[in-house]
């Protein structure tokens, strides 16, 4: 920017007033250009990692952490693109006496600038939690006033991304704008990039307006539960209930603009903590597989919640199938559109950067059904090489598909023209 301000004034004196005012608005374009497009950077593709929640709850520390990082590389989930640890809520030791944030000194006693430094040296990420309020969900210490100041902070420990929760904050969507889009801004002027998370779980529709105010996602819902879809209304959400959500948000998402499914609950199995109120007591393999296939057509970001340390062959091929995932981050970024729903079946399709398109074919049911696709329906014509995205192989080259699919199963097909 200083090279173009001395510009100006060098080329301004043997300029007509026309010419001046001209130059002045190339000039004031061309930062805009480049401040657009530093912005667009963050978050290109859809952000994932693993988030302490589920299995740390109120006790985050910095030795489970980073085991939960080694965890993650030796399985193979920082390969399969895996980066962050998102440190929920909870982290936090108060102020000092500057009133800058500070961690539990028990919780992280090297600080968790130490701990950013731990991720950074293996490759991966650090996200961390506030609140757009005085206290967090757990009544720890929050973020409003301090925009700038913990944005700094958050900058000078050498964040990533920051999870900005709504608890005991006023109901209005005009509070939740200017307090989300504070926030944005103090992260702008950080000195860091850092990916915004607007975390006020969808009732006030922030995918109308989180891009506009500077996130680079949003929660569509409530917090997800372990289970595949809540009756009760009580608190808490399925699988099935954010897929059904997400499903009509297409338009909203894209390059640097995500709707957020929450956690991803394979290999919880029913585990005590917070994924298990409200009656959730675990899922069956095909329905984590569903929502692990559902939320990679839908371009939710992909955060796995289970302990990563002892997680099961089962949970462990969910989050490492690199087809799947190939899907979620796909270049062209578009959000597969729900072509069919009925009683039983809902059918997502989304093309891809290279001219492929993704199906994916949820049988809502509680029994197998036997399925028929014409992909003339989905507006697809001719034939296409099919390939079995959880069988990883190539099934045959048709226009159509017809197969069994079993209770609360995604089948996901690639489809090659050809």
């Amino acid at each position: 920017m200083t090279n173009a301000i001395f510009l100006i004034k060098l080329t301004l004196p043997n300029q007509n007033k026309k010419m001046k005012f001209i130059r002045i608005c190339f000039v004031l374009l061309l930062f805009t250009q480049a401040a657009l497009a530093q912005e667009t950077k963050l978050a290109t593709t859809p952000p994932m990692g693993w988030m302490s929640w589920n299995i740390m709850s109120e006790n985050p520390n910095e030795k489970d952490i980073k085991e939960m990082a080694d965890a993650m590389i030796s399985s193979g989930m920082v390969k399969a693109g895996y980066q962050y640890i998102f440190l929920d809520d909870c982290w936090q030791g108060g102020r000092d006496n500057k009133n800058n944030i500070i961690p539990n000194p028990k919780k992280f006693p090297s600080g968790i600038k130490a701990l950013a430094d731990y991720l950074h040296s293996k490759g991966m990420k650090l996200g961390i939690y506030s609140d757009a309020a005085p206290l967090t969900c757990g009544g720890y210490t929050a973020s409003l006033n301090f925009e700038d100041q913990d944005a700094k902070t958050f900058a000078s420990w050498g964040i990533d991304y920051l999870k900005y929760d709504y608890c005991n904050a006023p109901e209005d969507v005009e509070t939740a704008k200017t307090r989300y889009g504070k926030m944005a801004r103090a992260l702008r002027n950080s000195g860091r990039a850092i990916v915004l998370g607007i975390c006020e779980w969808g009732p006030r529709e922030p995918w109308n307006w989180g891009a506009q105010v500077g996130g680079q996602s949003w929660r569509t819902t409530y917090d997800i539960r372990d289970k595949w879809l809540d009756i009760e209304g009580k608190g808490g959400v399925g699988i099935y209930n954010v897929v059904d959500k997400m499903a009509g948000l297409a338009s909203f998402s894209g390059p640097g603009k995500w709707n957020d499914g929450d956690m991803l609950v394979a290999g919880l199995h029913g585990a005590k903590g917070p994924s298990s109120a409200f009656k959730g007591v675990g899922c069956t393999k095909a329905e984590y597989q569903s929502q692990m296939s559902l939320y990679s057509m839908l371009n939710s970001p992909l955060y796995a919640s289970c302990d990563i340390r002892k997680m099961d062959d089962e949970a462990k091929t969910i989050f490492t199938n690199t087809e799947i995932i190939a899907l979620n981050q796909d270049a062209l970024g578009k959000q597969a559109e729900r072509k069919i729903k009925t009683d039983i079946w809902d059918v997502f399709i989304r093309p891809l950067a290279d001219g492929d398109f993704a199906i994916a074919i949820l049988n809502k049911s509680a029994s197998t059904q036997k399925a028929k696709v014409n992909f003339a329906d989905l507006g697809l014509t001719g034939k296409y090489e099919l390939k079995d995205l959880w069988q990883h192989q190539v099934i045959g080259k048709n226009n159509k598909w017809t197969g069994e699919v079993t209770a609360h199963e995604t089948k996901v097909f690639r489809l090659k023209k050809g």
